[in-house]
C-alpha cells in the first residue's frame, strides 16, 4: 500500500526554512532509499511518497531525523536570473482594481521586487516564488480556470509563479513571459531552480511557441500493428515516472493499474501497454500476432480480460467504448518505447510523448510467448451495480470533521474528467487555501468555492488548496474508470490515515 508523509520544517515561506528544505532535498537525492517512490519539496515541507509495505511512519520518522542531523555542508551560491515579461495578463485590470492601483503600477510593483524560488512543481518547471509586495497579495480565484495560457505569470497570496504550459490553474494572471522556463529539449531543461533569485523585466514581444513534443515511440523493433484510426486519446505507457515529482513532472502511467498489469502480464510481462480512453483505435496487423486486452468498469462487479489472435492484414476495431472509461492493449514482449527521465509514459503537459496518430507503427520490443489468461487474472462477468460508485477516502493533510462529513453525506456527479483528475458537482465542501505543498496521488482537493476535485495520475505535484481527504490507494483504479456524468459516493475508511506528518 502506497502512503505519503509530510516532513514539516516551519510554517510559511522564509529564507531560513527554504535553506533547510533545499539542503534536506539534496540529501534525499544523493541517497534515496529503495522504498521511497517520490519526494516533492515545497515552501516549508517535503512531501514523500513511500511503500507502506516496506516501512511505516515510525521508521520514516527515524530516517527523517538522520537527514536533518549531522554536519552542515557549504552553502551553494544563489543564481540571479532576469525573466522578461509582457504585462498583459487576463486578470491585470481586475488585480489593479482590487489592489486600488492602475495596471501600470501593478507591473512596476511586480517587476520592482526580487523573488526567491522556493520550489518547482505543479506542472513541469512551474516556479513558486515569494514574496510579493503587500498590495499584490490577493487570494486565488474561487474557481480555478480549466485552461491557463502557457507562459502566464500569476499571483496567489504571497506567491508569484509562471505557468510553463497551458494547464488548469487558479492564480491571478498579470502577464506572460517571453522566454520558456521549461523546455525538454534544452540543457538545462528548467530555467529556474530552488534557491535562485529572480527579477522580472517589463518587455515587449510575443511569448515563444510551445516546444516540440519529445518522441517516445520506439524506432527499433519488429513491426506488428499499424494505426488506421488513433481513437480519442490512445497513449503508449509504462508503469509511470517515479522520483521526478520535484521537477513538476506527473507520475503518469495507467489510471487503472490493475487492468494495465493484467494485459501486460498475459503477453510477456514487459510492463508496457496502450491505454484506450473511451473510444479506442482501429489497428491493422502487419503480421500474425496475439494481443491482450483488459479493462473493468467503476460501477460493475467483475473485470474482463481476453486475448485476440490476428492474421496478417486483419484489423482490430476498438472504437466502441466499454463499460469503463479506459481499457488496455498489450503486445507480446511489450511495446518498443523510448524513455524520458526513466519512464516511457507521456506527460502531455510537459510535452513528453503524444497520443497515437494515424499511420503510427507499433513495434515489438522483444518476442515473448503468450501466457494463459487464467494464470494472471480471474475475469468475472461484468454486472452493472445499482446506485453511485462507492469510493473509500482517508483523512487528508487538512482533514476536518466538517469536510469529511460533507464528502460522505452526499452524492457527487463527475462534471468533467481527464487524466489530471475529476471535477465533482454536488453540495459544497469546506475547503480553502493553504501554503503550497506537495499533493498526494488521489487527493480530494477543495478550493474556496467548495467544489471538490479528485486528483489522478497527471495531477500537478504542488498545490495550495485544502486537501481534506485522500482516496484509498486500492480504489484508485476504480476512480480511473470514471467518466463525465458518473455518480459517486465517498465513504470514510475507519481506523486509517492517508498520510503522516513529521516535524523536523
Amino acid at each position: 500500500m502506497v502512503r505519503g508523509a509530510y516532513l514539516v520544517f516551519g510554517k510559511g515561506p522564509s529564507p531560513e526554512v527554504a535553506r533547510r528544505v533545499a539542503k534536506t532535498a539534496r540529501k534525499i537525492e544523493a541517497a534515496p532509499p529503495p522504498w521511497l517512490l517520490d519526494w516533492i519539496p515545497a515552501y516549508d515541507s517535503i512531501f514523500v511518497e513511500f511503500d507502506a509495505g516496506a516501512v511505516g511512519c515510525a521508521e520514516l520518522e527515524a530516517w527523517a531525523a538522520g537527514l536533518v542531523g549531522g554536519k552542515e555542508g557549504e552553502e551553494e551560491a544563489a543564481r540571479f536570473v532576469e525573466v522578461p515579461v509582457r504585462y498583459d495578463g487576463l486578470d491585470l485590470a481586475e488585480v489593479a482594481a482590487r489592489a486600488g492601483l492602475e495596471p501600470g503600477e501593478v507591473a512596476r510593483l511586480h517587476a520592482g521586487t526580487e523573488y526567491l524560488v522556493y520550489a518547482v512543481g505543479f506542472t513541469p518547471g512551474f516556479p513558486f516564488m515569494a514574496e510579493l509586495p503587500q498590495p499584490l497579495r490577493l487570494p486565488r480565484r474561487p474557481v480555478p480556470r480549466p485552461r491557463v495560457p502557457a507562459h502566464s505569470v500569476g499571483l496567489a497570496g504571497v506567491q508569484t509563479g509562471i505557468y510553463p504550459q497551458q494547464s488548469p490553474g487558479g492564480w491571478n494572471l498579470i502577464g506572460r513571459t517571453l522566454v520558456r522556463v521549461y523546455d525538454p529539449h534544452r540543457d538545462p531543461i528548467f530555467l529556474l531552480q530552488p534557491g535562485d533569485r529572480v527579477r522580472f523585466v517589463p518587455a515587449e514581444g510575443e511569448p515563444p511557441p510551445p516546444p516540440e513534443p519529445v518522441g517516445l515511440l520506439g524506432r527499433e523493433g519488429r513491426p506488428l500493428l499499424r494505426v488506421l484510426e488513433p481513437g480519442l486519446l490512445t497513449l503508449p505507457l509504462d508503469r509511470g515516472r517515479y522520483r521526478a515529482g520535484r521537477y513538476g513532472l506527473a507520475r503518469s502511467g495507467p489510471l487503472d493499474a490493475r487492468a494495465f498489469a493484467a494485459a501486460a502480464r498475459m503477453v510477456g510481462g514487459a510492463g508496457t501497454a496502450l491505454e484506450l480512453n473511451l473510444a479506442g483505435p482501429l489497428l491493422e496487423a502487419l503480421e500474425g500476432v496475439t494481443v491482450a486486452l483488459a479493462g473493468t468498469g467503476p460501477g460493475y462487479d467483475g473485470r474482463w480480460a481476453r486475448t485476440v489472435t490476428l492474421r496478417k492484414g486483419e484489423t482490430l476495431d476498438l472504437r466502441r467504448p466499454g463499460p469503463g472509461a479506459r481499457s488496455y492493449l498489450a503486445l507480446p514482449g511489450g511495446l518498443a518505447l523510448a524513455r524520458f527521465m526513466d519512464s516511457a509514459s507521456p506527460d502531455l503537459k510537459g510535452r513528453i510523448g503524444r497520443p497515437l496518430a494515424a499511420g503510427d507503427v507499433l513495434l515489438q520490443a522483444a518476442p515473448e510467448r503468450t501466457r494463459g489468461l487464467e494464470r494472471v487474472w480471474h475475469a468475472a462477468p461484468l454486472e452493472p451495480q445499482e446506485g453511485p460508485v462507492r469510493l473509500r477516502i482517508l483523512p487528508g493533510p487538512q482533514a476536518s470533521p466538517e469536510a469529511l462529513a460533507a464528502l460522505a453525506a452526499g452524492v457527487f456527479r463527475v462534471g468533467s474528467a481527464d487524466r489530471m483528475g475529476l471535477r465533482l458537482e454536488g453540495a459544497p465542501v469546506p475547503g480553502g487555501e493553504v501554503t503550497s505543498e506537495g499533493v498526494p496521488l488521489g487527493a480530494v482537493q477543495v478550493p474556496p468555492g467548495g467544489a471538490p476535485m479528485l486528483l489522478l495520475a497527471d495531477r500537478g505535484t504542488i498545490g495550495g488548496y485544502a486537501k481534506p481527504a485522500v482516496l484509498h490507494p486500492a480504489d484508485l483504479p476504480r476512480a480511473g474508470q470514471l467518466k463525465e456524468g458518473d455518480r459517486i459516493r465517498f465513504a470514510v475508511a475507519e481506523g486509517a490515515s492517508g498520510y503522516c506528518e513529521i516535524v523536523v
